[in-house]
This record gives structure tokens, C-alpha cells and sequence, in this order.
């Protein structure tokens, strides 16, 4: 891990946590006038980290761990009973990966659905730099998978590019179309399209078992959790 040992980390100082307001959160982020690319940000996800915008981090909390890094197995990856239900929608949808690039129609789309379901989140006033700045980095390769149903934009799902596995960063969708389960559509499609590239994993960002709007990337079986600097598969009940 050459590459990564090199590299400079800073300590945020401590704030009330977004997901866990109880408690105090801080976070390890790269050096942000260091060069990060596909390989760099491999190896970093293998360690626990995340992309948000050009910002590399991972929580680095003094009295919680509840953030724990997850990872789906793609090519062991069961569906639920559940899933394989939300699978068929797919029949109606058509899926295109696109360049990473502004778009206004992914734009508007992105806007109703914060004001939707982040209101007063502090999200929820975007503008087209916060939107690009959010989702893009330079010398990261990401991709914009669309999805629409009878030509309406449904939902636009944004993924890295990583070593052998995806990264997906982001996903928002038609909150009138929200009975199609669009979110968890966007997840299995990024799962089977890895699935088909031969790739291990599809990192999903941090699993929060006490946190209503993160616990259920533990559905997406098997699956892996990083704690103690290591990856071990969790086992979740079926639903």
C-alpha cells in the first residue's frame, strides 16, 4: 500500500453527528492538495474510506463506532424475497450509463427530489456548482447510470470506478414514482451490472444498525463490514 502511506490525513474537530444527533462526530479525510486517483481511492475504500465530492474521509469518532464501512459480495449476492418483487419492475425500465458531465434534466430531477425527501436538511437549495461539486472529482472515473420508464427520467444513479468493484456514491429519483422502489432498483442493477463485469464488490458507504434512514444496507446479502481494520461478512436476518 505504497501509494497510500504517503498520503497526509487531518482530523475534523468534533460536531454533532447527522445521523446520531446524541452523539459527536469527527472524520479522517485525505489532504485535499493531494493527488487521489482510480487506484489511490482503491486502496482507501479497502480501508474504510468514502468520496464526497473531492473529499476522501472516514469517521473517526472518540466515543462511537456506529459508521461501519459495508460491502456487497456481487458475485454471492441472493436476492430477497423482497428484491426479487422490486426486480421486475425492470421489465418497463430502460438503463444507460452516461458521461460524467452537468445535465439539466438530472439537475431538475436532483432538486425535486431533496426538497422532497431532505427539507430543511441543508441540501435542499442546490445550485448547479454544488450539484457537480457533490457528484464529480477530478481523476476519479464515475459514471451516471440513468433510468427511465417510457421515456421519463426515473432515477439517475451515480458510481466510481474502483479496482475490481464499484463505489456507489449517490442515487436520487422521481419522489411521484417513489412505489417502484427506485432506490432499491438503482442498487441491484449496480450489483448485477458487477456481477456481469466480474468485479467482487459494490461498496455502499457506512451501514448505522440504530439509524432508520442507513440500516438497510444490511438487506443486500452477503455482505461485508469493516471494523478493527478488517472486512468480516455480516449475517442478517432474511426479509
Amino acid at each position: 500500500m505504497k501509494k497510500e502511506t504517503t498520503l497526509r490525513y487531518f482530523l475534523s474537530p468534533p460536531q454533532t453527528c447527522s445521523y446520531l444527533p446524541q452523539q459527536q462526530a469527527s472524520t479522517a479525510f485525505t489532504d485535499p492538495e493531494q493527488h487521489v486517483d482510480d487506484a489511490i481511492y482503491s486502496r482507501l475504500a479497502e480501508h474504510g474510506f468514502r468520496r464526497s465530492g473531492s473529499d476522501f474521509y472516514r469517521p473517526h469518532c472518540q466515543q462511537c463506532q456506529a459508521c461501519i464501512p459495508l460491502r456487497v459480495a456481487v458475485q454471492k449476492f441472493q436476492p430477497n424475497r423482497t428484491q426479487r418483487r422490486t426486480w421486475r419492475h425492470m421489465k418497463n425500465i430502460t438503463t444507460q450509463i452516461k458521461t460524467v458531465e452537468f445535465n439539466e434534466e438530472y439537475f431538475e430531477l436532483y432538486c425535486r427530489y431533496l426538497k422532497s425527501r431532505h427539507k430543511d436538511g441543508g441540501m435542499d437549495q442546490p445550485t448547479p456548482e454544488s450539484f457537480s461539486s457533490f457528484l464529480n472529482c477530478k481523476n476519479i472515473t464515475t459514471h451516471f447510470i440513468e433510468f427511465r420508464i417510457s421515456g421519463k427520467l426515473l432515477a439517475v444513479a451515480v458510481a466510481d470506478q474502483l479496482n475490481n468493484a464499484w463505489s456507489a456514491v449517490y442515487t436520487f429519483f422521481d419522489p411521484d414514482m417513489g412505489k417502484l422502489s427506485p432506490g432499491v432498483l438503482a442498487i441491484l442493477w449496480e450489483i448485477n451490472h458487477c456481477r456481469n463485469k466480474d468485479m467482487t464488490w459494490l461498496y455502499m458507504g457506512y451501514w448505522i444498525e440504530s439509524c432508520q434512514k442507513m440500516n438497510y444496507k444490511q438487506n443486500y446479502q452477503p455482505c461485508q463490514t469493516f471494523s478493527n481494520e478488517e472486512w468480516q461478512y455480516l449475517n442478517s436476518p432474511k426479509t
